[in-house]
């Protein structure tokens, strides 16, 4: 599959939780959204897949300067999308 000729979107959130049985990504784009399942296998080879491919973006382009703080709010909320 060629990735430059199919259609994309920008995804502006993802959230992720997960149960014993799977892991559960959220990915929204405007105020659609669509949650995707996988096993915990799955997940353990996707997160390999994208450190994998942030480290090859990071030797081209240079370091993300990006931390992840969980537990911080999105200043846009899914309450503020649906009008809550």
């Amino acid at each position: 599959m060629d990735l430059n000729t199919i259609p994309k979107q920008y995804c502006e959130n993802v959230l992720a939780g997960h149960s014993r049985e799977n892991f559960v990504l959220v990915m929204m784009v405007g105020d659609t959204a669509n949650a995707y399942a996988l096993s915990p296998e799955h997940m353990k080879r996707l997160i390999q897949s994208l450190e994998h491919h942030l480290k090859e973006y990071e030797a081209r382009f240079g370091e993300i300067d990006a931390k992840w703080s969980p537990g911080i709010e999105s200043p846009i909320q899914t309450k503020d999308i649906r009008g809550e």
